[in-house]
């Protein structure tokens, strides 16, 4: 399966709080941190509620 390389490049800080736990859930603790998951429906989701707070690239 595909994967994603996420970092987080804008603070939580003023964020709702459904935004900040799809940012841990997607293991995402701090500025500039990078995880790479796997390419699925529900990270998709995660990421569609987070998308102007980290920067996504497909890994092949």
């Amino acid at each position: 399966m595909a994967k994603l390389r996420i970092t987080q490049v804008i603070s939580k800080n003023g964020e709702t709080r459904r935004q900040i736990a799809n940012l841990r859930a997607l293991g995402l603790r701090r500025m500039h941190q990078t995880v790479e998951v796997e390419k699925t429906p529900i990270t998709l989701g995660q990421l569609e509620k987070v998308h102007h707070l980290v920067k996504v690239e497909e890994i092949d």
